[in-house]
C-alpha cells in the first residue's frame, strides 16, 4: 500500500495531498534530455504566457518598484556617492595621467565623465535586482498559478515551506550580487571586462532567483534538489539568454515577469517529466 501524506502550501494556503512515494532516479543523469530544445521550448511557452492580460498587467509591479528604488536611490546617494568617488579619482595616478593628457590636447575631462558613469553603474544595478527580487517572491507565485493552472494542472503541489525559502534565496542571492558587482567594478577599466562581468552578474541573478522559485511550490525537497542538479545547466543557459536581453534597456520593463514565466515553464516541465519516469515504493 502507498502512504498518503499531506503537504501545506504556504503560498495559496492550502493543503494538498501528495501523490504516492516515489524513488527518484538513483543519479541526476539517470536519463538525458536535450537541453537546448527545452530552453527553447520554455521561451517559446512563455512568450505565449507573458501576452495574456494578467501577466501584461504582472509586468507593472517590478517595473514600478524598480523605478521608485531608482529614484530613491539617485535622490538620497548620489550627491555623496560622487562627491565620495571624485576624492578617491584624485588619488587615482593613472587617472590623473590619462585626464590631464585628454585636458591638454583639447578634448575633455575623463574625470567629468568617469564619477557619474561609475555612480550610475553602483545604483542602478542595485534598483535592478532590487525588482528581480520582488518579481521573484511576489511575482512568481501569480505566475505560477498562471501556467500551472493552463498546462500543468495535474503536477501536484509537494513544497514546503514555499515563502520561507523564496525569501530567504531571494536576500542571499541580492546580497552576493551586491558584494560582487561592487567588488568586481574596478575591472572594468580593462576591456572588455565591463560587459563580460555585466553579463555574468546578472546570469547569476537571473539563474540563482529564479530556478528555486520556478519550483519550490510544487517539487519536494528531495525533488527541487535533484532537479537543479539535473538541469542545472539549462538553468544557467536560460539565465544567460537573460542576462543578454538585460542590456537592451527596453528589455528591463518586461524580463523580469518574462525570466519568471521562462524559468517556471523549463522547471514545472522538468518536473512533470521526471515524475512520470518515478517508480512507485512498495510498502
Amino acid at each position: 500500500m502507498w502512504a498518503n501524506r499531506s503537504v501545506f502550501d504556504y503560498h495559496t494556503r492550502h493543503a494538498f495531498l501528495s501523490a504516492a512515494p516515489m524513488t527518484l532516479p538513483s543519479h541526476p543523469r539517470a536519463y538525458s534530455a536535450s537541453t537546448g530544445a527545452d530552453v527553447a521550448r520554455a521561451f517559446k511557452r512563455a512568450f505565449v504566457s507573458q501576452l495574456h492580460p494578467g501577466m501584461l498587467f504582472a509586468v507593472l509591479l517590478p517595473f514600478l518598484i524598480a523605478l521608485v528604488g531608482s529614484i530613491l536611490l539617485l535622490w538620497l546617494f548620489w550627491t555623496p556617492l560622487t562627491d565620495w568617488l571624485r576624492l578617491e579619482a584624485s588619488q587615482w595616478e593613472m587617472v590623473n595621467r590619462v585626464d590631464e593628457w585628454l585636458v591638454a590636447i583639447g578634448l575633455f575631462s575623463l574625470k567629468l565623465y568617469l564619477v557619474p558613469l561609475v555612480a550610475a553603474a553602483i545604483l542602478l544595478p542595485i534598483s535592478g535586482i532590487l525588482g528581480l527580487a520582488i518579481a521573484a517572491v511576489f511575482v512568481m507565485p501569480l505566475v505560477l498559478r498562471h501556467v500551472s493552472q493552463r498546462e500543468y494542472a495535474g503536477l501536484t503541489r509537494m513544497g514546503r515551506n514555499a515563502t520561507v525559502v523564496s525569501v530567504w534565496n531571494a536576500i542571499w542571492v541580492s546580497l552576493l550580487f551586491a558584494l560582487g558587482w561592487l567588488l568586481t567594478l574596478p575591472f572594468w577599466l580593462v576591456p572588455p571586462m565591463a560587459l563580460l562581468l555585466s553579463v555574468f552578474w546578472w546570469a547569476f541573478a537571473f539563474t540563482r532567483m529564479l530556478r528555486v522559485d520556478a519550483i519550490v511550490e510544487h517539487a519536494s525537497p528531495q525533488e527541487r534538489r535533484w532537479l537543479l542538479a539535473r538541469h542545472n545547466t539549462g538553468f544557467w543557459v536560460i539565465g544567460l539568454i537573460c542576462a543578454l536581453l538585460n542590456l537592451l534597456p527596453p528589455a528591463w520593463i518586461i524580463l523580469p515577469v518574462y525570466s519568471s514565466l521562462v524559468y517556471a515553464h523549463y522547471g514545472l516541465h522538468s518536473l512533470q517529466r521526471l515524475r512520470a519516469q518515478q517508480a512507485p515504493i512498495d510498502d
